[in-house]
């Protein structure tokens, strides 16, 4: 006599749970969600310079005056705004509204309904998949901008900070 199957339904605990990423708009998310989105690759924190004729953004490789080139973290995070003040605080409106984030930035992504790419620490589990991506500006980092006279930095115009590394697409 054949046996007929269970008639169990999974449970919800063992159904995988989409990540907050994807069913969440930047503005629905807590704190500390929006926080983590940021994968620390530090392109944001580069000198980006603007072309007085077309109003092109250009990216450097010089990095802000608090930018740790080799962590890639802000030396003063929690200041940042008093000391740079020029330094722009990420909102829901600003990635919107901003064209020189990188393409790679999961604030960009989420706002564009993307996915993060793979080598992302939320996906990974591992805050340094960035850099072994080679992905963030680690050892990238010409100098900082208290190093290069401002006279000097249209020298250091660069195309990497505004491209996605060859096969990393999400």
């Amino acid at each position: 006599m054949p046996r007929s199957r269970p008639s169990v339904a999974p449970s919800r605990a063992s159904a995988k749970a989409r990540p907050f990423w994807l069913d969440k708009t930047l503005e629905d998310m807590t704190e500390q969600e929006w926080e983590s989105l940021c994968d620390g690759c530090a392109r944001c924190c580069l000198i980006k310079l603007e072309d007085e004729d077309t109003g092109k953004i250009l990216h450097t490789d010089i990095g802000c005056k608090l930018l740790d080139g080799e962590t890639c973290r802000c030396k003063d995070y929690p200041r940042r705004s008093t000391r740079v003040p020029d330094c722009v605080t990420l909102t829901p409106e600003a990635v919107r509204a901003l064209t020189w984030l990188p393409p790679t930035c999961a604030y960009r992504l989420v706002a564009e309904g993307k996915d993060l790419f793979d080598w992302h620490p939320l996906k990974t589990g591992d805050s340094g998949s960035v850099h072994r991506a080679g992905v963030s500006v680690k050892g990238r980092v010409h100098c900082s901008e208290k190093e290069l006279p401002v006279a000097r930095w249209h020298e250091r115009i660069k195309r990497w900070p505004n491209m996605t590394p060859k096969g990393r697409r999400p």
